[in-house]
């Protein structure tokens, strides 16, 4: 009686989260982060349990088979919308339809040649290694995919390794004791039913709080980057420098800014759809011209930063050349334009500053020696004046 309230409880945990993961995912518009997924995966299993609850006890019915084929069709669907989750773009009913019918035709296989006990044995054996498989699984992602979730995935393999525990302890009494360690008021069949009575209880709020934790972490990213480029904005690369300096004994940081010469010219000439086009190449310049670790921000209208860490002024000035040389090779690809348009670029450097309370000072120095490098006729780079005696490198205008 025990063991079929704990089964009922357990339907009833399934079925009711699988509703709210379904309602959760309509509201996800876009990347619904494998939401529909889960809640197949419940579904799935809580029509499992129903089955199970139906038939009462071990037999050999379709009803078995279907009950079988959905109890090891649900961690097929959980494995495939964790992928979704981490943003790997695959389907869902064609894996778990041919996996369903394969699984129904090895059973009447094994059924009709070794018997029920050996069906029901291979169940727990491919229960077991699934999520074993996909305890390690976790595991690893930890090392790769999903480095920020560190606590969160040790918790998911640690509970997901029980079930593992558990479907191959059944294994083994099936093998050595028969069917008749699968009565519901079985010791062992209790302790299986509290554990995924409380598994039913602790994943889903676990897979809701993941899904809010990416969200905010969404949330917080798009407040900290520019929208056109992607680049951080002033308030991302503040964020960031002060990780950078309250992490590390840091060597002192330099600050370029970056100004595309005549912008104005293009916008006029070609519309603010082409002067767009043009930001976003300066963006990818910009990108493939610092080195690994620097930061690189779009803080006006066509003014971009980039800021050099653990460096000495020879590294920021290099980067600085890099910068302006590939401004002045670049062909930029205009929509509508009949030829590629070139551009250049001034650029001011800072002197350097360790910390993030320098961050406005440095942004003055470097805008100020911008504007005397505009001045000074464009396509050039121009120290601040508290570094002085630092001439442009070679080939600088």
């Amino acid at each position: 009686m025990v063991a079929t309230i704990l089964v009922g409880m357990l339907c009833a945990h399934l079925l009711c989260f699988s509703a709210m993961f379904l309602l959760i995912s309509q509201r996800l518009q876009g990347n619904k982060m494998g939401m529909h997924y889960f809640a197949t995966g419940n579904l799935l299993l809580g029509l499992a349990y129903v089955l199970q609850l139906a038939e009462g006890g071990p037999a050999w019915s379709a009803m078995s088979v279907v009950n079988h084929t959905l109890a090891l069709a649900s961690p097929i669907a959980y494995w495939l919308g964790a992928m979704r989750f981490f943003g790997q773009e695959v389907p869902l009913w064609r894996p778990v339809v041919v996996f369903s019918l394969a699984y129904a035709g090895a059973q009447v296989l094994v059924q009709w040649s070794m018997g029920a006990v050996a069906r029901y044995a291979m169940l727990a054996a491919m229960s077991s290694t699934m999520f074993f498989v996909m305890a390690w699984t976790v595991v690893y992602g930890v090392r790769t995919f999903a480095r920020d979730l560190r606590w969160e995935m040790f918790f998911f393999a640690l509970l997901i390794t029980g079930i593992g525990v558990l479907n191959a302890i059944k294994f083994v009494r099936l093998a050595t004791g028969g069917l008749d360690m699968l009565r519901m008021d079985h010791t062992f069949q209790m302790v299986f039913y509290i554990y995924m009575s409380s598994l039913a209880t602790l994943l889903p709020p676990a897979i809701i709080w993941l899904v809010l934790r990416r969200l905010t972490d969404e949330l917080r990213g798009m407040a900290a980057r520019d929208p056109l480029t992607g680049l951080l904005n002033r308030r991302g690369l503040a964020q960031a420098l002060e990780a950078h300096f309250n992490t590390r004994d840091a060597a002192p940081a330099y600050l370029l800014l970056l100004d595309v010469d005549h912008f104005k010219r293009i916008n006029d000439s070609h519309g603010h759809q082409a002067g767009d086009a043009v930001l976003c190449q300066v963006a990818e310049v910009l990108r493939r011209a610092v080195r690994r670790g620097d930061l690189t921000g779009r803080v006006g209208g066509e003014e971009f930063a980039a800021v050099c860490l653990d460096t000495d002024r020879a590294g920021a000035m290099q980067v600085a050349e890099r910068l302006r040389a590939g401004m002045e090779s670049r062909s930029m690809e205009i929509p509508g334009a009949r030829a590629p348009l070139r551009c250049t670029a001034t650029i001011g450097i800072s002197a350097p500053f360790t910390g993030t309370a320098s961050l406005d000072d440095a942004m003055r120095q470097a805008d100020a020696a911008l504007y005397r490098g505009k001045d000074a006729g464009r396509n050039r780079i121009e120290a601040s004046a508290r570094q002085a005696g630092v001439p442009a490198p070679d080939g600088g205008p």
